[in-house]
C-alpha cells in the first residue's frame, strides 16, 4: 500500500454486528440521490463484415439479408440485423466537400466530450484511422511512414474517405479526428517530425553474448520492461476501440510499427484482450511493418556496434536478428488476422495497405447476431458465412472472443474491475452499501480519519458447508484530497465465517479502516464486491477536516455505538477506538434496540488550565451510574482537584421537540487522559432501558469551565419497538 503525505491505512478485521437495524431514511435518501443518473445497459450483438465477390473477382451488390446464413462453432445463427454500405456511391458523386447528409466533413468520434454525443454521419464512408507507434522507431523509420501517408492523401485518397490520425510516443494523442479535408490531414502529417521517438525499444535480456559492443560494465536484464512495453502498446490499441466502437460501420486501422515483440506467454492476455476489443467494435487492423525489407549482415550493420562473443563468426547474430524479426512480426500478423485485416512484411512499397483498405471496405454487408451460447467463458468463437448462390466467394473474420463474466474472469481481470468501477463516473448499486467517517485528532497537523463500511446481510449470499456459512467480500477504497488528488488507498478481501443458526441474512456486515490525514476537504469513495454473484456496490461522500487550532474548544466527532468487540488486530495502534483491547464499532445508522447501551465517545483537545476550588467528580464511564431520568440516582464519588488543573464539563440529553426526556448528571474531567495527543477522552454508557421507543435527538454537552468555551453537537437516534416475543410450546 503507498503512502502519501505521511498517509497509513490501518485495516480493521471485520465484524459481524448483531442488530437488525435499517438504514436511516436521511441516509437513504444521499445514497439514492449519487446513484439516481446510474443506468447500465448491456449488449451482446456481434457484427460481422462480409464482402461478396463473383468468380470474376468483381463484387456483389445485390445479396438480401435472406441469402445468407450464418454459423457459429458449427451452430446456425439468427441474423438480427443487416445492413449494406457501398462506399463506391460516394466515390463517384462529385466533390470531396460534400457528404451524403449535406454536412461538414469533420467528425467528432474520437474527441467527444462527455457533454455532447459523437457527431459523425458515417454512412457509406469509408472510415480509416492512421495509428503512428512513433515509441520505438528511428528517426528514418519515422520520416518513411509519415511520406507515405502524405503519398497516400495527395494521390489516392477519395471523396468517400474519412481519415482520423493519432500518435503513440510518451503518450497516445488523438492528432487529428475523424475529417476528409486533405489540406488539415496533410498539416496534421507535416507536424509530425523524427523527434516523434521516445526510444522505448526493446532492451537487452542480460546476456551480452550477441549484444551490441556499448562499452558499459555490465548487460541489463530488461525483460520486465520489454514485457510492459509490448502491453503498454496493445493496451493503446485496446483504448482506441472503445471510441471506434460507437458505429456499426465497419472501421480499418492502419497500424504504422516497426513491430511488437512479446515476452513469453506474459504478453498474451494484453493481446487477446485487443483482438476481443477490435472485434467487438467492427475495427479490422492492417499491420504495417515499417522497416519494410530487410538485410542481415554476418557482422551487423554498419551503423551499429560490433557484436560481443563468437556470435559474428558462427552465423547465431544472424539466426538472432531472423528470429527476433520473426517474432516481432508475429504479434501483428495475429492483430490483422484475428480482426479480418491484412498484414504487410518485408516489402519499401507502402501504397499497398492503403489499396487493400480500400479495397476492403469499398462494398460489404454488415450481419448482426446475437448468439445463442449464453456462456460467458471468453473462448474463441469461430464465424463461418454461406450464401444460398453458387460460384460466390466470401471474406469474413474467422471467430471472435466471447465476453466473460465473474465466473470467467481471471484474477487479474477481477483486480481490474474494483479499479474501474472506483474510477468510474457513474456508481453501481447492485449492493447497498453505506459509510460513516469520524475524524480524531493526533496533532496538530494530522487527524485519524475511522471509517465504517456496512452492507446488509441480506445481499451477501452464503455459501453453507456443514454447520458453517461462508462468503468473502472484496473492498477497494480511495480518498481523494480536494476531489482530484489520491492520498490514500484501500484494497482488501474480508472473509466471513459464521454459524449459520445466526440468520446473518438479517443483520449487517460492518468493516472498519481508517486514515490518516491533514485538515481539508477530501473526497471518499468505496467499492465491495461479493464474490458469490460478482455484485458490486459503491459509496461516495465529501468529508470535511477541520483544522481545530481555529476553534474555541477543540473537539473530535462524536461516535455512537452499541458494541464493544474484542480487538484482533495488532495493528490497531493508531485508532482512537480501541482502548484496553476493546474496540468500539460505530453504529452510524443511529438505530438501537431497548435492551442495548448506548456507547458514546469523543475527545476534547488541549483544555486550559486554571484554578478549581471546588471538588470535581472523577470522569465515569457509566453515565447511568452518575443518574437516572432527570439526573436522579446514587451519589457521585469526589476528589480534590489541584489548584491548577483543568475542568471541562459533559453530559448528555434526549430531547423530543421542545421537551427534555433525559439528561445524565454531568461528568467533569480534571486531567488529560491522553498526554502526548493532549486529548481528555470521555466514554459514555447509557442504558436504553428507561426510554420508550421513538424517534429522539441525542445532545452532548461538553463545556470547558476554565477556557469558557461549549459545543452541543446533536445526532437524531431512534429506539426502535422491541421484537414479539416467540409463543411458549404447549407443555404435553
Amino acid at each position: 500500500m503507498k503512502l502519501t503525505r505521511k498517509f497509513f491505512s490501518i485495516l480493521a478485521a471485520a465484524i459481524l454486528l448483531l442488530r437488525m437495524a435499517a438504514p436511516l431514511i436521511a441516509q437513504q435518501a444521499e445514497q439514492t440521490k449519487v446513484n439516481e443518473a446510474r443506468i447500465q445497459v448491456t449488449t451482446e450483438l456481434v457484427l460481422v463484415n462480409v464482402v461478396a465477390r463473383d468468380k470474376k473477382g468483381n463484387l456483389v451488390r445485390d445479396l438480401k439479408k435472406s441469402d445468407f446464413t450464418l454459423f457459429e462453432d458449427g451452430k446456425k445463427q439468427e441474423i438480427s440485423t443487416f445492413d449494406f454500405e457501398n462506399v463506391d456511391e460516394l466515390a463517384t458523386a462529385g466533390a470531396a466537400e460534400t457528404t451524403v447528409a449535406g454536412v461538414t466533413g469533420t467528425g467528432t468520434l474520437l474527441r467527444s466530450g462527455k457533454k455532447a454525443p459523437p457527431s459523425l454521419d458515417a454512412r457509406d464512408r469509408r472510415l480509416m484511422l492512421l495509428f503512428f507507434d512513433f515509441s520505438a522507431m528511428d528517426p528514418e523509420q519515422i520520416d518513411r511512414s509519415v511520406d507515405a501517408a502524405k503519398k497516400f492523401v495527395n494521390a489516392k485518397m477519395q471523396p468517400a474517405d474519412l481519415l482520423a490520425l493519432v500518435s503513440l510516443a510518451t503518450n497516445m494523442r488523438v492528432d487529428l479526428d475523424f475529417t476528409d479535408d486533405k489540406a488539415k490531414i496533410v498539416a496534421a502529417l507535416t507536424a509530425y517530425n523524427s523527434g516523434q521517438g521516445q526510444g522505448f525499444d526493446n532492451g537487452s535480456t542480460g546476456s551480452s553474448e550477441g549484444a551490441a559492443e556499448t562499452s558499459g560494465a555490465f548487460s541489463a536484464d530488461d525483460t520486465d520492461f520489454n514485457t510492459f512495453n509490448a502491453d503498454r502498446k496493445l493496451l493503446a490499441l485496446q483504448s482506441l476501440m472503445q471510441a471506434l466502437g460507437k458505429l456499426p460501420q465497419k472501421k480499418s486501422l492502419i497500424y504504422f510499427s516497426n513491430g511488437i515483440t512479446q515476452s513469453g506467454a506474459d504478453n498474451q492476455s494484453a493481446l487477446r484482450a485487443t483482438t476481443a476489443a477490435a472485434v467487438k467494435a467492427n475495427v479490422s487492423i492492417y499491420s504495417l511493418d515499417i522497416r519494410g525489407l530487410q538485410a542481415f549482415p554476418p557482422g551487423g550493420e554498419a551503423q551499429s556496434a560490433s557484436l560481443h562473443g563468437q556470435s559474428a563468426y558462427s552465423g547465431a547474430s544472424i539466426l538472432n536478428d531472423l528470429n527476433g524479426n520473426a517474432a516481432s512480426q508475429d504479434t501483428l500478423a495475429t492483430l490483422s488476422s484475428d480482426t479480418g485485416g491484412k498484414a504487410f512484411f518485408d516489402s519499401n512499397d507502402f501504397g499497398p495497405v492503403f489499396s487493400q483498405v480500400q479495397k476492403d471496405s469499398s462494398v460489404y454487408y454488415v450481419l448482426g447476431f446475437t448468439s445463442n451460447n449464453p456462456l460467458k467463458d471468453g473462448r474463441f468463437r469461430r464465424l463461418k458465412v454461406q450464401v444460398n448462390r453458387a460460384d460466390m466467394k466470401l471474406d469474413f473474420r474467422s471467430g471472435y472472443y466471447a465476453g466473460r463474466d465473474f465466473e470467467h474472469l481471471n484474477r487479474a481481470d477481477r483486480e481490474q474491475q474494483l479499479e474501474d468501477e472506483l474510477a468510474a463516473q457513474l456508481p453501481r448499486v447492485d449492493v447497498p452499501l453505506y459509510a460513516g467517517a469520524a475524524f480524531f485528532r493526533q496533532d496538530d497537523s494530522h487527524y485519524y480519519l475511522a471509517v465504517s463500511l456496512v452492507v446488509p446481510g441480506s445481499q451477501i449470499p452464503f455459501v453453507t458447508e456443514k454447520e458453517k456459512d461462508s462468503a468473502t467480500i472484496d473492498i477497494v477504497g480511495e480518498v481523494r484530497e480536494g476531489g482530484k488528488f489520491p492520498v490514500g488507498h484501500l484494497r482488501d478481501t474480508v472473509k466471513l465465517a459464521v454459524e449459520s443458526t445466526q440468520q446473518v441474512r438479517r443483520k449487517n456486515v460492518q468493516y472498519n479502516t481508517g486514515f490518516v490525514l491533514a485538515p481539508g476537504s477530501y473526497h471518499l469513495k468505496f467499492v465491495i464486491r461479493e464474490n458469490q454473484t460478482g455484485r458490486i456496490g459503491s459509496f461516495e461522500t465529501d468529508v470535511q477536516i477541520p483544522d481545530l487550532r481555529k476553534s474555541p474548544l477543540k473537539m473530535s466527532s462524536v461516535v455512537l455505538s452499541n458494541l464493544r468487540a474484542p480487538v484482533t488486530n495488532k495493528k490497531n495502534g493508531a485508532n482512537p477506538l480501541v482502548r484496553d483491547q476493546m474496540e468500539l464499532v460505530p453504529n452510524i445508522t443511529h438505530v438501537f434496540a431497548p435492551d442495548q447501551h448506548l456507547y458514546l465517545q469523543y475527545e476534547v483537545y488541549d483544555a486550559v488550565k486554571g484554578k478549581n476550588p471546588a471538588p470535581a467528580a472523577t470522569p465515569s464511564l457509566n453515565a447511568d451510574q452518575k443518574g437516572g431520568q432527570n439526573g436522579a440516582g446514587k451519589d457521585v464519588p469526589t476528589v480534590k482537584a489541584p489548584k491548577d488543573s483543568i475542568r471541562v464539563f459533559t453530559s448528555i440529553e434526549f430531547l423530543q421537540g421542545s421537551r427534555k426526556i433525559y439528561e445524565s448528571k454531568p461528568v467533569v474531567a480534571n486531567e488529560v487522559t491522553a498526554p502526548d495527543r493532549k486529548a481528555v477522552i470521555f466514554q459514555m454508557d447509557l442504558p436504553l432501558q428507561l426510554l420508550r421507543p421513538g424517534l429522539y435527538l441525542c445532545q452532548v454537552n461538553v463545556i470547558d469551565d476554565v477556557a469558557g468555551s461549549f459545543s452541543f453537537p446533536r445526532f437524531p437516534l431512534l429506539i426502535r419497538e422491541p421484537a414479539p416475543a416467540a409463543p411458549e410450546k404447549a407443555a404435553d
